[in-house]
């Protein structure tokens, strides 16, 4: 069955001639204020975004703020590539609801390591998704009767891959026109500014009108390139033309190193330092993307130069042998070291790329000359598996950390892996509550080397205060590490959690706190015997707050004019102050 047009859609506008409008499908009348109200739309929605992250970069983010603007960026973003006049309203909920999804994914991944970043593994799962769901949502709306016909195997595939390919030029496009944007504003403001109108260049400082200006920028132009998505197509088809002329290039540089690797063998690959399995894959997607730019929307579209003819099916079939040396890889890291959340992502990756190499193989063994009309409809499939896929993936429903867990604390306690080689780093802020609970078990554990690597691993305040030159650093916790002078001052909570997290003290093995008054602390670290000392200000600001850097030092006096050939001149002795260690200096003067 193939899908045509919904009569329904082509209803909702009056007949026109073609040639008047801009737009690829008549059905879609123009709509000249889309630009200003995607422009409208994006600056609100880039102003919302700003005021939900703006935070003390010291402090970590609200997991429901991140939720939040994560979701009206998601939101935004999917809405105004996607929304027509007809049927808007599919939009408008297709966007919201992906919205929610990526807000609660960024909340839960979020609230899943104690750093508090929502962007790991499963936020990119949620936005690869969202990025193939939007294509399919677009085919759907167009030929649809109505909202309940979701036959998402059956939909005619030249518009499934025009609607890809246009939004990735839009979406591309747009991008770029916000870069033009912005240089476009700093030119202006500069040009104001040389005759002492500083309002434009002091609005570009201010992070709020960023936002707005990237978002209306982002907007108007996904709005203008919209309304002309006639003239997009052809910019499309321009952008396949060149891109499938890369396609017998790389063509017979895969012929040539699969016949290479039949003579030199794998092991030159795992000796090479570079990660195997991510460089086949990067080569296996851009063989897909090249056949496909030579294969085009349908057998009308394809190329018909010889050798691009010849270039599409060997890229299709190299896919597969790229993809097993890919998982191959994998499976040899996982086996040496076991499972990580990145490894099991890896994995995934690489059955997904075996999948792409089967369906190519297949369709190149059953079709020869003809293999692209048989491997559009599989495309077309993978791409809905996918984006299912990648959701179910993004969700909160399997654990890869407790996975990795169990499997590394198994290593751990086997003697496969020795206490000074093992990730206590990832078992901390890699494995999420999993690891942090295996931790606490192993911190009460009777052998006193894994013990106090696990009291030193949660006790860090980041991965890094645990990594060092000389591998895992194994820290005993601040008050045993920490010198207080003058001895018996107390340091207030605020001002001790401040120097626990700061670059002098974090990884020291050796930590001094001097009051050099009471707004006032010089923090000295050293992180192993004999290295260099690391000296900051740790200082209370005027509201209160304890903040690295010598905030308390007073700005400079405004100084009267002064006319120098009259002026009186004369030396002064002044008494200043600084840090020293065993009589040497290790810091500035001040005061």
């Amino acid at each position: 069955m193939t899908d045509a047009v919904a009569a329904g859609a082509a209803a909702d506008s009056p007949l026109r001639p073609s040639h008047v409008s801009a737009r690829l499908d008549d059905s879609d009348p123009p709509w000249p204020l889309r630009p200003w109200i995607m422009a409208a739309i994006c600056a609100a929605a880039g102003l919302a975004f700003h005021l939900l992250i703006d935070h003390p970069y010291d402090d970590a983010l609200a997991h429901w703020r991140s939720a939040l603007a994560t979701g009206i960026a998601a939101s935004t973003v999917v809405f105004v590539l996607g929304v027509e006049r007809r049927r808007w309203h599919w939009a408008l909920g297709f966007a919201l609801g992906w919205g929610v999804i990526l807000g609660l994914i960024a909340r839960t991944t979020a609230a899943y390591n104690i750093q508090g970043n929502p962007v790991e593994w499963p936020f990119w799962s949620g936005i690869l998704a969202v990025l193939v769901a939007t294509p399919l949502f677009q085919t759907r709306r167009d030929v649809a009767p109505d909202w309940r016909f979701w036959k998402l195997w059956q939909m005619p595939y030249e518009r499934l891959h025009s609607h890809a390919w246009t939004d990735a030029v839009i979406g591309a496009a747009s991008l770029a026109f916000v870069g033009i944007a912005f240089l476009l504003t700093v030119l202006i403001g500069q040009m104001f500014k040389l005759i002492g109108i500083n309002l434009i260049f002091d609005l570009l400082n201010d992070e709020w009108f960023g936002w707005m200006l990237a978002g209306a920028a982002f907007g108007g132009a996904v709005g203008l390139l919209r309304e002309r998505d006639r003239l997009v197509a052809t910019l499309q088809r321009l952008v396949m033309i060149v891109l499938a002329v890369l396609a017998p290039v790389l063509a017979v540089a895969l012929v040539l190193f699969l016949l290479s690797l039949a003579g030199t063998g794998l092991q030159k690959l795992w000796d090479s330092g570079f990660s195997t399995a991510a460089v086949m894959m990067a080569v296996a997607a851009f063989a897909v993307l090249l056949a496909n730019a030579v294969i085009g929307n349908g057998g009308d579209d394809r190329a018909t130069s010889p050798v691009l003819r010849w270039a599409a099916p060997v890229l299709a079939v190299a896919v597969l042998p790229l993809a097993a040396i890919a998982y191959y890889s994998m499976h040899l890291r996982v086996v040496q070291y076991g499972w990580t959340p990145e490894r099991i992502w890896g994995v995934i990756a690489a059955g997904i790329a075996l999948a792409y190499g089967i369906a190519g193989l297949w369709a190149v063994a059953r079709g020869r000359r003809g293999f692209d009309d048989l491997l559009r409809p599989l495309q077309q499939k993978l791409a809905i598996g996918l984006a299912l896929l990648a959701l179910f993936l993004a969700l909160p429903i399997l654990d890869f950390g407790a996975i990795s867990t169990r499997d590394q604390l198994a290593r751990l306690k086997s003697g496969a892996t020795p206490v000074e080689k093992f990730d206590w780093a990832a078992m901390a802020f890699d494995f999420g509550p999993s690891g942090r609970a295996a931790l606490a078990e192993v911190a009460r554990s009777p052998q006193k080397a894994r013990a106090d690597a696990a009291k030193s691993a949660l006790a860090a305040k980041s991965r890094w205060d645990l990594n060092g030159p000389r591998g895992v650093l194994l820290l005993k916790p601040l008050a045993e590490r920490l010198r207080v002078i003058p001895e018996g001052r107390a340091l207030p909570a605020a001002a001790l959690d401040r120097v626990a997290g700061s670059y002098m003290c974090s990884r020291a093995k050796a930590c001094v706190a001097l009051w050099l008054d009471d707004k006032r602390i010089g923090v000295l670290g050293q992180n192993e015997p004999g290295d260099a000392l690391n000296f900051d200000f740790v200082t209370q600001n005027d509201a209160g707050q304890w903040v690295q850097g010598d905030w308390a030092k007073p700005a400079p006096a405004k100084k009267p004019a002064v006319d120098l050939s009259t002026a009186r001149i004369e030396v002064e002795t002044v008494t200043q102050r600084r840090v020293l260690v065993d009589g040497e200096p290790e810091s500035g003067t001040f005061d």
